[in-house]
C-alpha cells in the first residue's frame, strides 16, 4: 500500500513544481490566481472525500481505490491535454483531486482494514509518511520532465503514477465491513466525539502550513537563486525539503507516542511556527543562512501529521471510522487550498514573489496558520475533560 501511494502522489505537486518556472510566466499569474490553480486539486479532494470516505464504512474500500486511482490518472493526463490558462488547468487540476480523493484515505481505510486487532500507530504513521516520499518524487519528476521535455509532458509521465496503486488495489484480499447503521453522510456522531476532533482541527492547521509551503517552495527558493547565485537549484531543494518529511513524520509518532499525543503536537507546532517567522524575517539573506532554517522547518512541518492521523484513528468509533476519516480529510484539504491561496494573496499585497518583504509577510501567514493548531488541541482536551 506505501508503494502503491507513491504511485498515487507522483502528479500530487506537479502544478507547484512548474509554477514559477512555466505557468506563471507563460499564463500571467498573479500570486491569488497561482495559489488558486494549486489549491484547485486540494479543493476537488475536499468536495470528493466526504461522499467517498464515508462509503468505506459501507463498501469495500478496495473498490473505490480502483475508482479513485483511475480518475486521477485520467485528470492529470487532462491537464497535460486541454490547460490553456488558470482556470482550464484548476477545472482539471479539480477532477485530478476528486480521484485522488478516492485513493488517499480510501487506502488508509483499506489498509487499517486489513490489519490485525491492537495498536496500529506506527502502520499508520508509515503510510502517511510515505506520503512525504511521494511528494518528493513528484516534485523531483515533475521539475526534471518539464526542463527536458516541456511542462506538458510532466503531467503525460506522472499520469502513470496512480496506475501503480491501482495495481495493489486489485492485488488486495477482498474485506467487507460491517454494515453501518447510521445515515451516509451523518458527521454529527463524528462532531460529538471531541477527543477525535482535536486531531481533525489540528490536522487542518498542519495542512494549511504544509500546502502553503509546498504550493510556494519552488518560488521562494528561486527568489532567493535570483538574489544569490547559488548551487542549489529549486528542484534540489524542493526534493530534499519534501522527502525530509518522510523520517520527520515517524520521528514524530515515536515523539508523541513516549510523550503523550497532546504535548508533543503542541511543542512541534510551536517550533514550527517559531522557524517559519525566522525564515520571513531573514529572506534576503544568503542562501547559506536559509538552507539549515528551510532544513529544519522541513522537519518541524510534517513531525506532527503521523501522530495527528494516527491519533485521529484511535479515537475515532470503529463504527464511524470512514466518516471520521472522511471530516479528518475534508477539513485537512480544505484548509490545503486556504493555504494555497492565502500565501499567494500575502505575496500580491507585500510587493510580489521578487521582494524580500512579500516573502516574510507569506511565512508570517504560514506561522499563523501552525499556531491555529495547539489551541485545537486544548479546546479538544479541555471539553473531553469537562465531559
Amino acid at each position: 500500500m506505501c508503494l502503491g501511494q507513491l504511485g498515487s502522489l507522483l502528479p500530487h505537486v506537479v502544478v507547484p513544481a512548474i509554477l514559477a518556472g512555466f505557468l506563471i510566466p507563460e499564463w500571467h499569474l498573479s500570486g491569488a490566481q497561482a495559489g488558486l490553480l494549486s489549491g484547485s486539486g486540494a479543493a476537488g479532494y475536499m468536495l470528493a472525500v466526504p461522499l467517498l470516505a464515508t462509503l468505506t464504512d459501507r463498501i469495500d474500500a478496495r473498490r473505490i481505490l480502483i475508482a479513485g486511482s483511475a480518475l486521477s490518472a485520467f485528470g492529470t493526463a487532462l491537464f497535460g491535454l486541454f490547460a490553456a490558462g488558470p482556470w482550464s488547468g484548476a477545472l482539471c487540476n479539480a477532477i485530478a483531486g476528486i480521484g485522488f480523493a478516492g485513493a488517499y484515505m480510501p487506502g488508509l481505510k483499506a489498509l487499517t482494514d486489513r490489519l490485525a486487532p491492537g495498536d496500529s500507530s506506527r502502520a499508520v504513521t508509515l503510510y502517511t509518511s510515505s506520503f512525504s516520499l511521494g511528494v518528493g518524487l513528484s516534485f523531483l519528476v515533475g521539475q526534471l520532465v518539464a526542463e527536458h521535455l516541456g511542462w506538458r509532458a510532466a503531467f503525460f509521465i506522472t499520469a502513470i503514477g496512480p496506475l501503480v496503486m491501482l495495481t495493489a488495489s486489485v492485488l488486495l484480499q477482498p474485506v467487507e465491513p460491517k454494515p453501518s447503521a447510521g445515515r451516509l453522510l451523518n458527521f454529527a456522531p463524528v462532531v460529538r466525539n471531541t477527543s477525535a476532533m482535536g486531531f481533525v482541527l489540528g490536522y487542518g492547521a498542519h495542512c494549511f502550513e504544509l500546502y502553503g509551503i509546498r504550493t510556494w517552495i519552488v518560488a521562494f527558493w528561486t527568489f532567493v537563486v535570483a538574489k544569490h547565485q547559488t548551487v542549489l537549484t529549486p528542484l534540489i531543494v524542493s526534493f530534499v525539503f519534501s522527502i525530509l518529511a518522510m523520517p520527520a513524520s515517524i520521528l514524530g509518532n515515536e515523539l508523541a507516542l513516549k510523550l503523550g499525543r497532546h504535548r508533543a503536537i503542541t511543542a512541534v507546532m510551536f517550533a514550527s511556527g517559531a522557524v517559519a517567522l525566522s525564515i520571513g524575517l531573514l529572506s534576503d539573506q544568503s542562501p547559506w543562512v536559509l538552507i539549515p532554517l528551510l532544513l529544519l522547518y522541513a522537519l518541524t512541518v510534517p513531525a506532527d501529521s503521523g501522530a495527528l492521523t494516527s491519533g485521529m484513528t484511535m479515537a475515532a468509533d470503529p463504527a464511524n471510522r470512514g466518516a471520521t476519516m472522511a471530516l479528518h480529510s475534508t477539513v485537512g484539504f480544505s484548509l490545503s487550498a486556504l493555504g494555497a491561496w492565502a500565501v499567494g494573496v500575502a505575496l500580491d499585497a507585500a510587493g510580489g514573489p521578487a521582494s524580500a518583504s512579500a516573502w516574510t509577510a507569506a511565512f508570517a501567514v504560514l506561522a499563523l496558520g501552525i499556531l491555529l493548531g495547539p489551541l485545537a488541541l486544548h479546546w479538544s482536551r479541555t471539553a473531553a475533560g469537562s465531559a
